[in-house]
Protein backbone atom coordinates (compact mmCIF):
# COMPACT_ATOMS: atom_id res chain seq x y z
CA UNK A 1 0.00 0.00 0.00
CA UNK A 2 1.42 3.36 -1.03
CA UNK A 3 1.58 6.44 1.16
CA UNK A 4 -0.19 8.13 -1.74
CA UNK A 5 -3.13 5.70 -1.61
CA UNK A 6 -5.68 7.40 0.62
CA UNK A 7 -9.26 8.64 0.63
CA UNK A 8 -10.69 11.76 2.21
CA UNK A 9 -14.28 11.43 3.43
CA UNK A 10 -16.61 14.41 3.80
CA UNK A 11 -16.77 13.79 7.54
CA UNK A 12 -16.08 11.23 10.20
CA UNK A 13 -16.21 10.14 13.81
CA UNK A 14 -13.26 8.76 15.72
CA UNK A 15 -13.23 6.72 18.89
CA UNK A 16 -12.21 8.69 21.98
CA UNK A 17 -8.46 8.75 22.53
CA UNK A 18 -5.76 10.76 24.17
CA UNK A 19 -5.26 14.29 22.84
CA UNK A 20 -2.59 14.50 20.19
CA UNK A 21 -2.65 10.76 19.49
CA UNK A 22 -2.69 9.69 15.83
CA UNK A 23 -5.70 7.51 15.05
CA UNK A 24 -5.08 5.38 11.98
CA UNK A 25 -8.74 4.98 11.05
CA UNK A 26 -12.17 6.42 11.71
CA UNK A 27 -15.01 4.53 13.38
CA UNK A 28 -17.56 6.16 11.03
CA UNK A 29 -17.07 8.07 7.80
CA UNK A 30 -19.61 10.28 6.05
CA UNK A 31 -19.79 10.62 2.28
CA UNK A 32 -22.06 13.20 0.63
CA UNK A 33 -23.22 11.82 -2.71
CA UNK A 34 -23.08 14.03 -5.77
CA UNK A 35 -23.35 13.32 -9.50
CA UNK A 36 -20.21 11.63 -10.77
CA UNK A 37 -18.56 11.22 -7.37
CA UNK A 38 -16.66 8.12 -6.25
CA UNK A 39 -18.27 7.48 -2.86
CA UNK A 40 -19.33 3.91 -3.67
CA UNK A 41 -15.88 3.11 -5.08
CA UNK A 42 -14.28 4.12 -1.74
CA UNK A 43 -16.01 1.31 0.18
CA UNK A 44 -13.35 -1.39 -0.43
CA UNK A 45 -10.66 1.04 0.75
CA UNK A 46 -12.61 1.86 3.92
CA UNK A 47 -13.21 -1.87 4.55
CA UNK A 48 -9.50 -2.62 4.17
CA UNK A 49 -8.82 0.07 6.78
CA UNK A 50 -11.44 -1.33 9.18
CA UNK A 51 -13.83 1.63 9.17
CA UNK A 52 -16.80 0.20 11.09
CA UNK A 53 -19.59 2.23 9.48
CA UNK A 54 -20.11 4.42 6.42
CA UNK A 55 -22.93 6.92 5.95
CA UNK A 56 -23.86 7.79 2.38
CA UNK A 57 -25.93 10.97 2.40
CA UNK A 58 -27.86 11.81 -0.77
CA UNK A 59 -29.01 15.46 -0.75
CA UNK A 60 -30.88 15.04 -4.05
CA UNK A 61 -33.05 12.22 -2.68
CA UNK A 62 -33.05 13.37 0.98
CA UNK A 63 -31.91 9.91 2.05
CA UNK A 64 -29.20 8.39 4.20
CA UNK A 65 -27.80 4.90 3.65
CA UNK A 66 -26.07 3.52 6.75
CA UNK A 67 -23.61 0.73 6.07
CA UNK A 68 -21.88 -1.47 8.62
CA UNK A 69 -18.76 -3.57 8.03
CA UNK A 70 -19.71 -7.24 8.37
CA UNK A 71 -17.34 -10.03 7.35
CA UNK A 72 -15.24 -7.64 5.27
CA UNK A 73 -18.18 -6.10 3.35
CA UNK A 74 -20.55 -3.22 3.99
CA UNK A 75 -24.18 -4.13 4.52
CA UNK A 76 -27.11 -1.71 5.01
CA UNK A 77 -28.35 -1.43 8.60
CA UNK A 78 -31.27 0.38 10.23
CA UNK A 79 -29.36 1.27 13.40
CA UNK A 80 -25.74 2.18 14.05
CA UNK A 81 -23.80 -0.24 16.19
CA UNK A 82 -21.73 2.65 17.55
CA UNK A 83 -24.14 5.50 18.27
CA UNK A 84 -27.84 5.62 19.03
CA UNK A 85 -28.98 6.72 15.59
CA UNK A 86 -30.22 5.21 12.36
CA UNK A 87 -30.51 6.42 8.77
CA UNK A 88 -34.19 7.43 8.84
CA UNK A 89 -33.75 9.33 12.13
CA UNK A 90 -30.73 11.17 10.76
CA UNK A 91 -32.52 11.97 7.48
CA UNK A 92 -35.38 13.55 9.45
CA UNK A 93 -32.96 15.72 11.44
CA UNK A 94 -30.96 17.07 8.50
CA UNK A 95 -31.62 20.53 7.11
CA UNK A 96 -31.70 19.46 3.46
CA UNK A 97 -30.84 21.99 0.74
Amino acid sequence: ESEHDFRVPDGGLHRPGAAGVWLHTAAVVVEILSPGDESWQKLPFYAAHHVDEVLLVDPAEHTVIWLQLQDGEYKPVQQSGLIELGPSELAQQLDWP
